[in-house]
């Protein structure tokens, strides 16, 4: 169970509203004639060019009808005070009323806003993810009696907690640059200040396991990345990468090439490009190359399509798809204001048109369209030195 789920009673997921573009199943009697997902096909290629400029979301206007970005009404819980941590990390930067990570920590600059709205979208996002990959914390082959085991980029620290609770005699840590994680952890959990970017200072051939989630858009140096994975797995030890792009695709032709769904995916994909950190390593082929070439073997590749809204059929990846949509909805603009703002040059009042464009285009459930997430893990060789 997710610790999400544990705190369901508290603060349940609202039913689907009965509107038109309420989170629910296009058609008469509220049912789909569109099935769920199918199995994920070969990805095509990321291509950026083609992206349109902040002023023809500017120029379309606020779209007509509810200007309600959300149907959400769950709270958040997440306390993001950590013990023992000097006042230069906490001091954050802030641009345009948001906070981002402190410059002390890093050389590079991260995009996601690291402040309590962005907390309690993440919360809500990890929930998507967890019922999207079989409510499964991890897809390696892992011993119940592993020892070591840490979480590259833990961000608020939710998989790292539920994983210490799954393996109560495993030491695990979770690592991150900025200190948004709860004060509440299980006592195997620790949580210290890191960038993953830089040389590691673990030791060799210590971890049992290597966790890394979601880093798209964070790493410049994916080969540099896997091979300090493979220097601080022990041995027999398994290495994970599970992560996303922001394209977003579709199976029935029913996003059309000048929707804001399409356009999100043009854009994020080219501002990665600009800032040397791709956030499309999914469609790029980044995972199994790079993890093979750091030395991993036996690789093991799984895919997932994680639904914009609740349009699918199937019960199962509704619900996915409806967390997915209140969590994206809740601070859509929270997602996309530095890249857009600070990489790509659109106004503040550009982003918040365009925001409500696309939060529009998922309450719609005639626009199924999907992030394709993929796990790769491998094992360090037995007779690794």
């Amino acid at each position: 169970m997710s610790t999400l789920a544990k705190r369901k009673a508290e603060s349940p997921l609202p039913e689907p509203k009965s509107t038109p573009f309420s989170p629910r199943s296009p058609g008469s009697g509220g049912k789909s004639p569109t099935p769920g997902p199918a199995s994920p096909a070969k990805l095509p290629s990321a291509d950026a060019s083609g992206a349109f400029s902040g002023a023809h979301w500017l120029q379309q206007g606020l779209p007509q009808g509810d200007s309600d970005e959300t149907d959400s009404t769950l709270g958040s819980d997440i306390d993001s005070s950590t013990a023992s941590i000097s006042s230069s990390i906490l001091n954050y930067r802030t641009i345009n009323g948001r906070t981002y990570h402190s410059e002390t920590v890093t050389d590079g600059e991260y995009w996601a806003p690291n402040d309590q709205k962005m907390l309690g979208a993440l919360e809500i996002y990890y929930h998507s993810q967890f019922l999207m990959m079989g409510e499964q914390l991890h897809q390696a082959p892992l011993k119940s009696d592993i020892q070591h085991a840490i979480d590259i980029g833990t961000g608020e620290g939710f998989w790292a907690i539920d994983f210490a609770d799954k393996y109560p005699n495993c030491d695990v840590i979770g690592t991150d640059i900025s200190p948004i994680q709860p004060s509440w952890c299980p006592p195997n959990l620790q949580f210290v200040i890191d960038d993953a970017t830089k040389e590691w200072t673990f030791k060799d051939n210590h971890f049992d396991y290597v966790h890394m989630s979601f880093l798209n858009g964070a790493i410049e140096n994916w080969g540099n990345l896997y091979k300090q994975a493979y220097r601080v797995c022990k041995p027999g030890g398994w290495v994970e990468h599970v992560d996303t792009s922001p394209i977003i695709e579709c199976d029935d032709g029913t996003v059309p090439p000048d929707s804001a769904m399409v356009e999100y995916g043009r854009v994020m994909a080219e501002a990665g490009r600009r800032i040397g950190r791709s956030l499309t390593i999914v469609h790029d082929g980044t995972q199994e190359p790079g993890l093979k070439e750091a030395g991993f073997v036996n690789l093991q590749t799984k895919t997932w399509k994680q639904p914009m809204s609740a349009w699918p059929v199937d019960p199962k990846l509704k619900e996915v798809g409806l967390y997915n949509y209140v969590a994206v909805t809740s601070d859509i603009e929270g997602v996309i204001q530095f890249l857009l703002h600070n990489v790509m040059g659109w106004s503040t009042e550009e982003i918040s048109i365009f925001a409500a464009h696309l939060c529009r285009e998922m309450k719609e459930q005639k626009f199924h369209g999907y992030w394709v997430w993929k796990c790769v893990y491998g094992q360090k060789p037995e007779d690794a030195e």
